[in-house]
């Protein structure tokens, strides 16, 4: 094997190694969801938990994918999964994850008037709905430290580079987890 090969292999290995890395907060994300919805406190989680926590996690699972976990995991046929396991497939999935979509995903939560851009109007819904009680100026700075072309807004190609910038971020997880306690009701079996 030349010298040229070899190193490229190490290369990609490094690469798909520094991929399989959580970071903190997604480690600690999972560990929430885990806890939040083991509603019995029995360090398992059934199917319907296990649904819920998927979502709140940011996946559309269907009946199907949940069934598949279960039978994968559920290795003592309890009809639950241990946070070992849970882990496991999340973190998985999270790696998995194309982050243009999320991009797209975490936009489409703000921009709820299909209008292709996030602005100050988005902003204070959002805030408002999360309980955050920030002002106007700080809603503005949000978006003008993105905002290339000067109009007042961001755009999805705007916050492309950035891969959304933090504040947005931050909203955006919290804005869909609570959307998805607000949903329980509705979560279909």
């Amino acid at each position: 094997m030349s010298l040229t090969l070899r190193n490229e292999l190490v290369v990609d290995k490094t690469k798909r190694k520094k991929r399989r890395e959580l970071s903190e907060e997604q480690k600690q994300e999972i560990k929430d969801a885990f806890e939040l919805f083991d509603t019995d406190k029995d360090e398992a989680i059934d199917y319907h938990e296990l649904k819920v926590a998927m979502r709140a996690l940011g996946f559309d699972v269907k009946k199907a994918d949940v069934l598949k976990i279960l039978k994968d995991y559920d290795r003592e046929a309890t009809g639950k999964i241990t946070f070992e396991d849970f882990n496991e497939v999340v973190t998985d999935w999270i790696l998995e994850r194309d982050p243009h979509e999320e991009i797209l995903k975490a936009f489409k939560l703000f921009d709820d008037d299909d209008s292709g851009k996030i602005s100050l109007r988005n902003l204070r819904r959002v805030a408002r709905e999360l309980g955050e009680n920030m002002s106007d100026e700080e809603l503005r700075a949000m978006i003008e430290e993105f905002d290339k072309d000067g109009d007042g807004e961001s755009t999805v190609e705007e916050n492309e580079v950035s891969y959304l910038f933090d504040s947005i971020n931050i909203l955006s997880n919290a804005y869909f987890k609570v959307s998805i306690v607000l949903g329980l009701l509705d979560i279909e079996t």
